[in-house]
């Protein structure tokens, strides 16, 4: 699927903040189609600007419709939000799941991501017209989401599951140095820590132990090691140094 088969349609959004920051999100993630339903007659306010910034283009561009059969008119699936658990909707897809579903889609199919108004959602009769369901796993305390937060958490997951996120990759763990090789270099810092007094003769390991912690946590590769105990050679060295020029 390509970025531009995919439109966002809000039903009877009410606010002008909320439909700016909607602006904002579709662009922050390469999304630029945007329908209102029946928006609310500030949907192009100073207000709405301020929040959309500079993706405020997409409202100007934005298609209005009385209601929403005509918003899905020329549009092949539909994908509606919901929090709305009845009879006939059993099956929901997560955001992710949603993600993948979309990705999966020929180019040149026309689909839509339909979001109802910010305090109750869609109706049931809007809901009939999609196709499908997405609902955000959210806390039963307070389960109700900010219009554009939802947005931004459902076009995030179609991006990062499209051709454009495969070029961000999380970072590859690095193979971890082998016990032998940690103790070898903790038996160098001992040494030349004691030489330059840094640690208690009578008790070195108190401060090694704090050593042993650090290193520990950040889980040390072959190379840390290498330059840890290039380091301790190095204070080795100088100590050496000193200890000459205090001799002569």
């Amino acid at each position: 699927m390509k970025f531009e088969d995919l439109t966002i349609i809000l039903v009877k959004p009410q606010g002008p903040l909320n439909i700016g920051s909607v602006c904002r999100s579709m662009m922050n993630f390469g999304f630029s189609r945007l329908r209102l339903v029946d928006p609310c007659q500030e949907y192009r306010s100073l207000d709405a600007k301020k929040m959309a910034l500079g993706a405020f283009s997409i409202l100007e561009q934005a298609e209005l419709f009385e209601d929403l059969p005509s918003a899905l008119h020329d549009i092949q699936i539909a994908f509606g939000t919901t929090r709305r658990f009845g009879k006939y909707r059993k099956n929901f897809y997560t955001p992710s799941t949603a993600a993948t579903q979309i990705n999966a889609l020929d180019d040149g199919i026309s689909a839509a991501l339909v979001m109802g108004t910010e305090d109750s959602g869609l109706e049931t009769k809007d809901l009939e017209l999609c196709q499908h369901f997405i609902t955000i796993p959210t806390h039963a305390a307070y389960p109700s989401m900010n219009l554009s937060h939802s947005l931004s958490i459902l076009v995030y997951e179609i991006a990062m599951k499209s051709d454009a996120g495969k070029k961000f990759h999380d970072p590859i763990p690095q193979q971890l140095a082998p016990g032998k090789e940690i103790e070898h270099m903790f038996a160098h810092m001992r040494k030349t820590l004691q030489d330059i007094d840094f640690l208690d003769h009578n008790n070195p390991d108190h401060i090694l132990r704090t050593f042993r912690r650090l290193f520990g946590s950040a889980g040390l590769t072959q190379r840390d090691i290498q330059i840890i105990r290039g380091l301790m050679s190095r204070i080795d060295w100088t100590e050496s140094q000193r200890r000459k020029n205090s001799d002569t």
